[in-house]
């Protein structure tokens, strides 16, 4: 979609957090084989990485395991220090990962984690982790009366109600899909204009994801927030996400509005991610038909080392339409003419050029 088309369809988009170029590099421990080794070794976790979250909509940061995206979550989250690249909140460069700035940072930018278990402290109550919040970023009241009634208004929120029946349960008495919304419930404390969501429900039950993601996209329209959801499941970010981007081995290689992405892909490993995906519709003949179905198992190999990884396009050593361009040099992103704002960073749609022997 162009910028006129999404605001006229979703009213104000305005951009509150971007990453321009963002990039992060790992260095590897050194083994005992490799004390006195001069070669320093990098993981190339992250590599010059665009996006940008605005009001009122979910963008989706899709891809294999490993591809760099809880990366990209916490380097947005201000967790890591960044390599390269900016990240900017609402137009204004973030330069301070500590103190005074990091924490006004963090009242406008919310991390929810993967796994709720983890990320809640066992020993204590809902009413310690979400008053603690409250109290951290200001929005807590002046007395406890209004403390109370700020702790209600959160569980009530993300639907878990009556409030009273859980605001002294400590983790372990709540069910799965009642921590992560618990989760949610805190980072919500702080009041924030942006949520970075990482698999939120991949380790809950297949029964309640649904209703996680249904609250997710309730609180994005009445809140108006910006959402980050970071996913391996393409299907869970075409019913959930506005914008879907696609990352491959720390690139994102593909980028549109999610039902064009997700029903028309142009990048080869956006395709085979689909097909390698469940498909209730797929018929049993395709299935066992080896030659009718695409898939990341057909393409072969592993997933690129980050440690050393391919030149040129970081996805030619799987991809079934590799070209010798591919090898060498990296490629842009390049508009496709399916719909406005559909981009792929691959060099067959490189206009104008002339065609390449396969890579072979």
């Amino acid at each position: 979609m162009s910028e006129g088309t999404i605001a006229s369809a979703s009213g104000t988009t305005a951009v509150v957090l971007e990453a321009e170029d963002l990039t992060k590099h790992f260095p590897v421990r050194k083994g005992a084989r490799e004390v006195f080794s001069r070669t320093a070794r990098t993981v190339h976790a992250v590599e010059e990485v665009t996006l940008r979250l605005r009001r009122g909509r979910v963008t989706a940061l899709v891809g294999e395991s490993g591809s760099g995206k809880s990366t990209v979550a916490r380097l947005l989250a201000q967790l890591y220090p960044r390599t390269g690249g900016e990240i900017r909140l609402h137009g204004e460069p973030v330069t301070v990962r500590g103190g005074r700035k990091f924490r006004a940072y963090s009242r406008k930018v919310q991390l929810i984690f993967q796994d709720p278990f983890a990320s809640l402290n066992p020993v204590h109550t809902v009413r310690y982790h979400l008053g603690r919040a409250l109290k951290i970023h200001g929005n807590g009241g002046a007395n406890r009366a209004e403390l109370e009634a700020a702790l209600h208004e959160l569980l009530t929120r993300v639907s878990l109600t009556p409030p009273e029946r859980y605001l002294d349960k400590f983790p372990h008495e709540l069910s799965g899909g009642q921590r992560q919304r618990v989760a949610i419930a805190r980072a919500l404390g702080a009041d924030p204009d942006a949520l970075l969501a990482d698999e939120p429900v991949s380790m809950l039950d297949v029964s309640i994801r649904l209703g996680v993601l249904n609250l997710l996209r309730d609180l994005k329209e009445r809140l108006r927030l910006a959402i980050l959801y970071i996913t391996h499941d393409i299907a869970s970010a075409r019913y959930f996400a506005d914008e879907t981007l696609v990352m491959y081995a720390g690139r994102i290689v593909e980028g549109g509005d999610s039902e064009t992405v997700t029903q028309r892909p142009a990048h080869p490993y956006t395709r085979l991610l689909i097909d390698s995906a469940p498909d209730p519709d797929r018929s049993a003949h395709e299935t066992a038909v080896p030659d009718k179905v695409n898939s990341l198992a057909k393409a072969g190999s592993e997933p690129p080392s980050l440690i050393n990884p391919p030149s040129g396009c970081r996805f030619h050593p799987r991809c079934p339409q590799a070209m010798a361009r591919c090898a060498s040099e990296v490629p842009p992103r390049l508009d496709i003419g399916d719909a406005d704002g559909h981009w792929a960073a691959c060099w067959l749609y490189a206009a104008g050029d002339p065609a390449e022997e396969p890579l072979t």
